[in-house]
């Protein structure tokens, strides 16, 4: 027997694994597969992540009139969506606006790569981390038709394969895509109830705390001692860092589990408690910075919404 001729390198072993794992048809998988692109851009963008920069520089990015004005302009125009969405996920729901502001300016800049292209080439070309984004291509393959906002040669996204205004990746859209609308079909490009339900879904399926905090400023004495942590993980209660030279700027439940960010911010270091809830926007971007900047931008978008309730 003859081995099938590969367009892409370990095709032929991916359209297997699928066709085991949901039964396609092999011959629409490689059809697929063999009008998809390596595109050079794609691994070019991966080197020069937003993420790498200083606080100082990555802040200005997310945080600017524009992008509140509009935040706020947007929450007013689906206040009772958000809110409803809101209540039934736990979640305040000027996070779910500050998530779709940053991911996509509300919208408005949702990708212009093939997500088919952006998946192939860096899950069969890009050996860093060619383990998540295969197997991320892999359950693109294995999505039913439902859970898409078109056909798969059709959908476009970021250079790392995430679509719609929330950016989900195909594992994500798996595990926490809702069809909000109940319309029998996820889009998450065109249904806002889908779109900010998933968000809200997202959040709830890792932890987000009700009323919870999500970070807070923190100002060491000069002896403070010097705390090194690998991500945002919550580990130690707020009053054991306060016992090790950090004080809290606003009133804080001391026995709450905490961790400590250090950015470097336009005027030196700013030292940050950050809560579980900070953790939870971790898990849909692992830089600190991400997770900062969705939380600065929701309460400037809070405060934007209650200020114009109020009037002048």
């Amino acid at each position: 027997m003859i081995a099938q001729a590969e367009t892409h390198p370990g095709q032929a072993a991916l359209v297997r694994e699928v066709v085991q794992e949901t039964g396609k048809n092999p011959a629409a998988l490689n059809a697929l597969l063999d009008h998809a692109k390596k595109q050079q851009g794609i691994l070019d963008a991966m080197g020069r992540p937003a993420e790498a920069k200083p606080w100082k520089d990555y802040r200005p990015i997310f945080l600017t009139d524009k992008r509140i004005d509009d935040g706020v302009a947007f929450y007013r125009a689906h206040r009772e969506l958000l809110e409803r969405i809101g209540r039934e996920y736990h979640v305040a729901p000027e996070y779910l606006v500050a998530i779709v502001g940053v991911e996509t300016f509300y919208g408005h800049v949702t990708g212009r790569y093939k997500v088919l292209d952006a998946l192939v080439t860096l899950g069969l070309y890009y050996p860093p981390r060619a383990k998540f984004f295969r197997a991320e291509l892999k359950t693109l393959l294995s999505l039913p038709s439902s859970h898409l906002a078109g056909p798969i040669d059709t959908l476009t996204g970021s250079y790392a394969g995430a679509e719609g205004w929330g950016q989900f990746m195909p594992s994500s859209i798996r595990d926490y895509a809702v069809d909000e609308d109940h319309d029998g079909h996820i889009d998450l490009k065109a249904s806002l109830p889908d779109i900010l339900a998933s968000v809200a879904n997202y959040f709830a399926g890792h932890g987000w705390v009700e009323g919870g905090p999500v970070a807070s400023r923190a100002q060491p004495d000069p002896a403070a001692q010097p705390i090194m942590v690998k991500d945002a993980t919550p580990q130690w209660p707020l009053e054991q860092l306060m016992a090790w030279g950090y004080a809290p700027l606003q009133p804080r439940d001391p026995g709450r589990l905490t961790s400590l960010q250090t950015l470097q911010g336009e005027n030196g270091p700013e030292y940050w408690f950050t809560f579980q809830n900070f953790y939870v926007i971790t898990r849909y971007n692992r830089s600190p910075l991400y997770a900062m900047a969705v939380d600065q931008l929701a309460k400037a978008i809070a405060a934007g919404a209650r200020q114009a309730d109020n009037g002048p």
